[in-house]
């Protein structure tokens, strides 16, 4: 559920937001920047990669580097 917020930045950086991002796409584009810098925690990335490791596709791909220094 989206969550209206006001927030206070630098001139120079909004001149340059505004230049960048079209205003449509200017909550979007900050959801994207926080969310990015945030990164996810161990535990949510444990689960990634355990979910990574049982995909089968992947372990053909592991074979192709295994001859690599």
């Amino acid at each position: 559920m989206p969550v209206r917020l006001n927030i206070t930045m630098d001139d120079d950086v909004y001149a340059k937001l505004k230049k960048k991002v079209p205003t449509p796409d200017l909550s979007a584009f900050i959801t994207e920047a926080v969310r990015a810098k945030l990164r996810p925690d161990a535990r949510t990335l444990n689960a990634a990669y355990q979910a990574a490791s049982k995909e089968q596709w992947r372990a053909g791909v592991v074979k192709g580097w295994k001859h690599i220094d």
